[in-house]
């Protein structure tokens, strides 16, 4: 399993997040990132790895998805 480090990361759109683990899919064995918001509710939130590392376009700009802030 690819490893990330555990702790704060900021979304590109601004709010932050602690992620907490890594688990598979238990269909499809996909790694997925679970992960807790850090505002509102602190909601439980899972992702997958690919697309939790991945870079977005959004005017003209390119971001990472979350950005590793610390523990």
């Amino acid at each position: 399993m690819e490893q990330i480090k555990l702790g704060k990361y900021r979304h590109f759109k601004g709010n932050e997040y602690r992620v907490i683990g890594l688990a598979r899919h238990s269909e499809t064995l996909e790694e997925m990132v679970v992960y807790q918001a850090l505002y509102g509710e602190y909601g439980l939130w899972v992702r997958p790895l690919s697309m939790f590392l991945e870079t977005v376009q959004r005017d003209g700009n390119t971001f990472q998805r979350f950005t590793y802030i610390g523990e």
